[in-house]
């Protein structure tokens, strides 16, 4: 077992605001959406999913102009450096890593990439009974009833990716002892003094951007 002298370690700030912003509004969003698709209420469903749908392009724009954490450039590293990072799983080590580790970036592709999936297919959204996405009339009907089935499969594997993240963070709490949970609440962590702290970007930056997403799912929305 790996073992560090913390004396000299200091809490470091490596998630900022609008990254755990991002995070925890998509999980009560998600909620929301599966609670307003039970109970029919699809005018707060359809609310809930651009909410999502702004959001993921929010967090598009911020992984290419945000804080260093929160670059693609920064955490997205090979799948061959996922797989070796997935090897070593087993080794209880000092968790001395900023920002997302190999296998914990692509799982970020692999959620935002079903995100989208999912809430751009549900503006094809068809039913034939009441509900109708704002694209939907643009498409002949058989590629409408296409795109909303597969609506419905992206949701299954949705459902089959939060179970993935949620093993995965109980994973890394019991084998390895890394809190993953902690610094994305507070979003801060503790680190030695030789690692330098990532660059956070400004808030008036993420205003902007989430500005610009907003403007861009209402115009989506809106389209008809």
């Amino acid at each position: 077992m790996a073992t560090m002298d913390r004396s000299d370690w200091r809490r470091v700030p490596v998630w900022d605001a609008p990254t755990r912003l991002f995070h925890w509004l998509v999980v009560v969003l998600i909620a929301a959406c599966y609670v307003t698709f039970r109970l029919n209420w699809m005018d707060w469903h359809i609310w809930a999913g651009e909410a999502v749908l702004a959001l993921l392009l929010f967090r598009l724009l911020w992984g290419l102009f945000g804080s260093e954490t929160a670059r693609f450039s920064r955490f997205l590293a090979s799948p061959a450096a996922a797989c070796r990072h997935l090897a070593h799983l087993h080794r209880r080590e000092p968790d001395i890593g900023v920002g997302h580790n190999p296998a914990g970036g692509w799982m970020v592709i692999v959620m935002i990439a079903i995100l989208l999936g999912q809430t751009l297919t549900g503006l094809y959204e068809n039913n034939d009974i009441a509900d109708e996405g704002p694209f939907t009339e643009l498409v002949p009907a058989r590629l409408a009833d296409l795109i909303s089935d597969l609506h419905k499969i992206l949701w299954d594997a949705l459902l089959a990716a939060i179970a993935l993240h949620l093993v995965a963070i109980v994973t890394y709490a019991v084998v390895k002892r890394h809190n993953l949970l902690h610094p994305m609440v507070t979003g801060r962590k503790p680190l030695p003094e030789d690692v330098p702290a990532p660059r956070i970007a400004p808030w008036a930056r993420a205003v902007l951007l989430l500005g610009v997403s907003v403007a861009i799912t209402v115009l989506m929305a809106d389209y008809l």
